[in-house]
């Protein structure tokens, strides 16, 4: 018998993907809201027939909304966005998105609600992404202040936008004449990857654990690296001789604002949006790593973290020379 039903916003997205299969494991049915149904079916394998199911849904639209938390007994909001493109604003899908399933979640009287919002957000910050996530947190626990709020840093695993862009890049046309990376800030930025499915275990601890109730974690993984370390990974985990060229904050921003402005018009999935914005400049002045005191993946159980270097290289091998046959360079 299940333990109950959990509806999960943006359950089809990547992190969505393995918060279902870590609440099915943990004897929860899921119920996954995603504006496409129809293209995320693959989703339903995180459980046996029966436990996993799809509606559509979208966070701007309230009364889809309340239609898919009718009859929860938790919700999980993970729909977040990287860079806006048409209607899909930070504004409207992190922050009033955000506002929508709380106060749908508050007006159904579901007892347990899991935000998950990202290190570095605040109200006040400069880059929208962070400051819609702040305002989200302030809007989140106004509606439920019982709602468990976490903040990752950068979440990897293969079907990561991090990992997987940079070594693309890597590989890229232009590398086999000019083999250089950009050091946004000289590289100095410290970053605290955590796995996707590290992440996944502390959603499904936020549900089943009465403790965790009204409390804020942050999440990180076992080692903080400089971007120029993350970096090192890459380039040893695709095989390639890279050279990292420092790019000083300013003229990284004019390079960001002019390739998100010419990503505007573009469709979304388009190479997986611009390689590089201004917000993210700006993100990349400060530190993306777990604060001094705050509560961690520890509190919530999870002490058995996947690190940088036993997952990245299983899924970054397709951007060797050869392949999965670097290692005898054989094509």
């Amino acid at each position: 018998m299940a333990k109950g039903l959990v509806t999960i916003f943006g359950g089809s997205g990547f992190v969505g993907r393995y918060a279902a299969r870590a609440l099915v494991k943990a004897g929860y049915r899921v119920r996954v809201a995603c504006r496409n149904p129809h293209v995320a079916g693959d989703v339903r394998l995180a459980g046996s027939p029966g436990w996993v199911d799809l509606v559509q849904a979208n966070v701007r639209n309230r009364a889809s909304v309340d239609r898919a938390v009718d009859g929860a007994d938790a919700v999980v909001n993970l729909v977040g966005i990287l860079f806006e493109s048409g209607r899909q604003t930070f504004e409207a899908t992190q922050l009033e998105g955000a506002r929508n399933v709380a106060e749908a979640v508050a007006a159904a009287g579901i007892g347990k609600f899991v935000h998950v919002s990202a290190i570095g957000a605040d109200a006040k910050a400069k880059p929208a992404y962070a400051r819609t996530k702040g305002k989200a947190e302030v809007v989140v626990r106004e509606a439920v202040p019982g709602a468990v709020v976490l903040r990752p840093s950068i979440v990897f695993g293969p079907e990561d936008a991090f990992f997987n862009r940079f070594a693309a890049m890597a590989c890229g046309p232009a590398m086999a004449v000019l083999p250089l990376m950009p050091a946004i800030g000289g590289g100095r930025t410290r970053l605290q990857p955590v796995y996707a499915g590290d992440v996944a275990d502390a959603i499904a601890a936020s549900v089943v654990r009465e403790d965790a109730a009204g409390k804020t974690y942050e999440l990180g993984g076992p080692s903080a690296y400089t971007f120029n370390e993350i970096y090192d990974v890459i380039f040893k985990a695709i095989a390639r001789r890279r050279f990292k060229v420092p790019l000083p904050f300013p003229l990284a921003k004019l390079m960001g604002l002019a390739l998100g402005v010419a990503w505007r018009p573009l469709p979304p999935s388009l190479f997986g949006g611009p390689p590089l914005t201004g917000g993210q400049v700006d993100m990349l002045r400060e530190d993306n790593v777990v604060s001094p005191g705050a509560l961690t993946l520890a509190d919530l159980g999870v002490t058995e973290l996947e690190s940088v270097e036993a997952i990245v290289p299983t899924y970054l091998w397709r951007f060797k020379p050869y392949g999965e046959f670097s290692e005898t360079g054989k094509a």
